[in-house]
């Protein structure tokens, strides 16, 4: 960052008084300008079985599989940013939707926030961020295609509860980059 959103004057990465960590802040006007983790939020769509997976049209991982997921907005709840980007990417309605898995993410300073739910009707298409969407039985989904470890580590959780039908919050911290093959 070089200048200040507030006032356009430049800005120097500084510990202000009070705060333990440095900051960008103002040299004229004085304003902090915080940066703080980003909130991904997104639902695991079930019908009949089969989860609804979308194929990304953007980068990162374009052309790889995930689930319906994306930044939240400022103004919304977690479950509202995740119902909205799953009818965006998905053009899919959802309901029975409950909050399923957490995963924070500190080297990337993001939070993801997954929520178990019912794909009403099955219906789904792609949409602007979609190559294509698909509901996909456990044994064909295309894990060596799947965009991010929080995608395949909380589609094998589901389908590991599903066996039992208990479906428990799980937290969990990712704190090193996954390897690609």
């Amino acid at each position: 960052m070089k200048f200040c959103n507030r006032c356009g004057n430049s800005v120097v990465l500084e510990v202000p008084a009070g705060d333990d960590r440095e900051r960008f802040v103002c040299s004229s006007c004085g304003f902090i300008h915080y940066s703080n983790p980003h909130i991904i939020v997104g639902c695991l769509p079930v019908y009949d079985g089969k989860i609804l997976l979308c194929k990304r049209a953007i980068e990162p991982r374009r052309g790889f599989w995930t689930l319906p997921a994306g930044f939240m907005e400022n103004g919304e709840t977690t479950l509202q940013g995740a119902t909205r980007e799953t009818w965006e990417e998905a053009r899919a309605r959802v309901n029975n939707v409950d909050l399923y898995r957490i995963f924070d993410v500190p080297y990337i300073s993001q939070v993801y926030m997954f929520y178990r739910c019912d794909l009403e009707g099955g219906e789904h298409s792609s949409g602007p961020e979609s190559l294509e969407t698909q509901l996909f039985y456990e044994a064909d989904i295309p894990w060596d295609n799947i965009a991010f470890q929080v995608v395949s580590e909380t589609l094998k959780e589901y389908f590991s509860d599903a066996v039992s039908g208990q479906f428990p919050v799980r937290v969990s911290t990712i704190d090193h980059r996954a390897k690609r093959r």
